[in-house]
């Protein structure tokens, strides 16, 4: 059932694992070139979240991005996907400042894929695991690994942002 797929680092960039670790888990690892602090912040930022979330050869563009990051908050993302929009939506059920991030996925319905992220500190980068937990194995299969899979190219897009975020602040 381990199925394991790794990136090709580009220049200054780290490598991407994602690996379906069972008939309902899936799990995307990558060291992120930041400190905790602010990749946290990039994902539970919307003024953050939305410069990087996307992967560009997507050819879609953020419409809105809605995030409030606290137990019980919601999270709120609209595509411009053809031929309507698409909206991505769910609650947190979990946020440990810096260290753990756990959401809801809504838009299919009850009882959607619960996504958990933790943050790591090595040495001023960061280790991100991203968990999806599906309710089924059907509901793994018939969603595939293709989000996942786009989560190498989100990753650059957000090394990439913490390059400019740190020169900014005199990282």
């Amino acid at each position: 059932m381990n199925a394991k797929v790794e990136s090709k680092p580009g220049p200054g960039k780290n490598r991407t694992t994602v690996e379906r670790k069972s008939d309902r888990d899936v799990v995307v690892t990558r060291t992120i070139n930041g400190p905790a602090r602010l990749v946290f912040e990039a994902f539970t930022k919307a003024e953050l979240l939305e410069r990087w979330w996307v992967p560009k050869s997507l050819g879609m563009t953020l419409l809105s991005c809605e995030v409030d990051a606290r137990v019980g908050g919601k999270y709120r993302l609209v595509f411009d996907h053809r031929p309507e929009p698409a909206a991505f939506f769910g609650t947190y059920v979990e946020v440990t400042p810096y260290s753990r991030l756990a959401w809801t996925n809504e838009e299919g319905g009850e009882g959607g894929p619960i996504t958990t992220v933790t943050f790591e500190e090595q040495g001023g980068k960061t280790l991100v695991v991203l968990h999806e937990r599906y309710p089924s194995k059907e509901a793994l299969d018939a969603a595939g690994t293709g989000a996942a899979d786009a989560m190498s190219e989100t990753f650059d897009q957000l090394d990439d942002l913490l390059v400019g975020l740190g020169e900014s602040s005199g990282r």
